[in-house]
């Protein structure tokens, strides 16, 4: 979370208190009052660059009085103030001003209108300061950004000039305005004159440019309705946010503009990730079964065809993460490629997202035209997910520069053991072990539809994983009997109960009686907080309410496990964890984040952000849905199970 250069102790920015306006890949961090620069976070990005540091708006020398903030979705927000420097003296406010914002790919608008109620024409200047920066995105995560020479060109008499900075650039419109270079940054100055009950509009634009962007924004509608459900309102609300978000988090590559997904989240994220991308559409399928579809086929596109210790590739592993450009991480010694691979779950889950899509009622024509990947998917299953012969899917990071930890939980003390030690590496985690059983089952199943060979092969694998799965994670503690976070280096499996085990549900490599067991922990006071389920209990000696994935709650995680014991059918012990998610959703006004404090329900009557939690975020967004499914028992959509059964007819 920080970094020290040159003596600089540097800090990760903090979100939770940040409007966030966006349209992936563009998207907008301020103040309440829209101002941008009191904030480590405070921004214009696009892409991977924060192309202005600081805007602010101000008239007659001084700054207006912000009282609110609306939002009228993720891409538009309208905030409100006062100018009383120009009112007429008497207690209630009579000029007023309101700005909306509206974030389009590559593209920020605010359009000002002041208004007046005083009975004389009230007559002042209007001043929007921009500072541009065009700092990587990495160096503001690291709180360590340093802003780029700029300049700026074109004729100081016309109200359109470009801010350019080597190859990234922004234009900047504004009607009526005079735009010039000062101290301060960039100025654009109008005159305005407003008569009794009148309103005056003011525009200004930026048009943003970086030739070295790897994903495109979607202008077109999401194409999905969003469903009425019945029930607990939190549920409407919580699901019509939810919906907007992702909304806004869609993508495309360049030269497939059909083709969307999932960004995996804002500030840091906004690109293509395999596992988030996967798991969103995953846990948004009950909604729409296409952008599962269009996710498979781009990462398709990429999935790999050699060995490689420096990017982490194999042949058939689906990718980590798409950049423009490497990615370096500032007092961490990562250094990323900018095509990588150092996922151990991304191939797997691959495999069942493609099998859930497809029983969702995905075209067969479009399944067949992927069998190919599913081959190559399986067979590193079979071949290349191995790296020590123990039989398990693990992985361990040959460069000494990638993810230490290549699970979801990718932070460097995620695996640890109850007594606090870290585990040592290469680490086979349980999860992985219940996504490769269910690949290979539902691999073969699917292989065997289309009257592809290999069906028996594949399960003859998974029942010998599940087989070994049962002899090497069980572990008994004061806390009960459940699998291991994971498999350490010595095969020992490290023994402090996490929500890893709840993705085990509904995977298939646990005995109904298992996952009975598994569950009951998972919704007992040392896992589930009264806001979802914590990613550590509460017993270990790790465990810390604000650590990342040490304690924390994560929504999609919580999302995850409700949606495998319905699939168990553990509804009781859903329900309960989907309770929790409402009641989180509540406390955070329906746009619920990355993850948030494990504090109690009990000790914190309202959930604790934490404070560096991206948001929007995708999977959490996503996880809507899959609560929405729960709650209505029968889905949103066609159950998979009406699909299936329309198949075998």
């Amino acid at each position: 979370m920080s970094a020290s250069t040159n003596g600089v102790h540097a800090l990760q920015p903090l979100l939770n208190d940040a409007v966030i306006v966006l349209r992936a890949p563009t998207q907008v961090w301020s103040a309440v009052s829209g101002d941008i620069g009191a904030h480590a976070i405070d921004g214009v990005y696009h892409g991977d660059v924060r192309h202005i540091r600081e805007l602010s708006v101000g008239y007659g020398g001084l700054r207006p009085e912000w009282i609110s903030a609306a939002a009228h979705s993720a891409s538009h927000v309208t905030f409100g103030g006062l100018l009383r420097a120009v009112d007429d003296g008497f207690p209630d406010p009579k000029v007023r001003i309101l700005r909306n914002r509206v974030v389009g790919d590559g593209h920020v608008r605010d359009t000002m209108t002041v208004t007046s109620h005083v009975s004389h024409v009230v007559t002042t200047d209007l001043r929007v300061v921009l500072v541009p920066e065009f700092a990587p995105l990495q160096e503001v995560k690291a709180g360590l950004a340093t802003a780029r020479a700029w300049d700026l060109t074109g004729a100081a008499a016309i109200d359109r000039r470009t801010v350019e900075s080597g190859d990234r650039s922004f234009t900047i419109s504004a009607p009526g305005a005079s735009i010039t270079r000062s101290d301060e940054g960039v100025s654009l100055d109008w005159q305005i004159q407003v008569g009794p009950g009148e309103s005056v509009d003011v525009s200004w634009w930026v048009d943003l440019h970086d030739p070295s962007l790897v994903v495109g924004g979607i202008r077109r509608p999401a194409g999905w309705v969003i469903p009425e459900v019945g029930g607990d309102p939190r549920l409407q609300r919580w699901l019509d946010a939810a919906l907007a978000d992702l909304d806004a988090l869609r993508l495309a590559l360049p030269d497939r503009p059909d083709e969307e997904f999932f960004a995996a989240g804002a500030p840091w994220f906004l690109t293509l990730f395999g596992r988030d991308s996967l798991w969103a559409a995953r846990l948004a399928l009950p909604l729409d079964h296409r952008i599962a579809a269009s996710t498979l086929r781009v990462l398709a596109r990429f999935q790999g065809d050699r060995s490689d210790a420096g990017t982490a590739q194999q042949p058939g592993k689906i990718l980590h993460e798409l950049r423009g450009e490497p990615l370096a991480m500032p007092g961490e010694g990562i250094v990323l490629p900018p095509v990588y691979y150092g996922t151990v779950d991304a191939t797997p889950l691959w495999v069942c997202l493609l099998a859930d899509a497809w029983r969702s009622g995905m075209p067969e024509q479009d399944v067949r035209d992927l069998l190919g990947p599913l081959r190559g998917a399986l067979d590193w299953l079979l071949h290349h997910g191995d790296n020590d012969g123990d039989d398990f899917i693990d992985y361990i990071d040959e460069t000494g520069h990638g993810l230490a930890n290549q699970g979801w939980k990718d932070s460097g003390d995620s695996i640890q053991w109850r007594d606090g030690r870290l585990a040592e590496g290469p680490i086979a985690l349980c999860e992985v072990q219940g996504y490769a059983y269910e690949a290979a089952v539902a691999g073969a199943d699917l292989l065997d539809h289309f009257g592809e060979e290999g069906g028996e092969e594949l399960r003859a694998w998974a029942s010998r994983l599940k087989a070994r799965f049962a002899e090497s994670y069980w572990v008994e503690t004061p806390e009960g009997r459940y699998p291991g976070i994971a498999l350490d280096a010595h095969k020992r499996p490290v023994d402090t109960l996490t929500s890893n085990v709840g993705h085990l549900l509904g995977t298939g490599i646990l005995e109904p009686s298992e996952e009975a067991a598994v569950a009951a922990l998972l919704v007992g006071p040392t896992m589930l907080s009264g806001f979802g389920i914590r990613t550590m209990s509460t017993e270990a000696a790790g465990y810390w309410p604000l650590s990342y994935h040490g304690g924390s709650v994560w929504t999609h995680d919580s999302a995850i496990i409700a949606r495998g014991m319905a699939r168990a059918g553990l509804y009781e012990q859903a329900d309960l964890v989907v309770d929790g998610l409402l009641a989180a959703a509540e406390g955070f006004a329906f746009r619920v984040p990355e993850l948030h404090s494990g504090d109690s329900i009990e000790v914190s009557p309202q959930p604790t952000p934490y404070p560096a939690a991206c948001r929007p975020q995708a999977w959490s967004a996503a996880a809507a849905v899959t609560a929405a499914s729960i709650a209505q028992r029968a889905g949103l959509g066609a159950p998979a199970s009406a699909v299936e059964d329309v198949r075998r007819r």
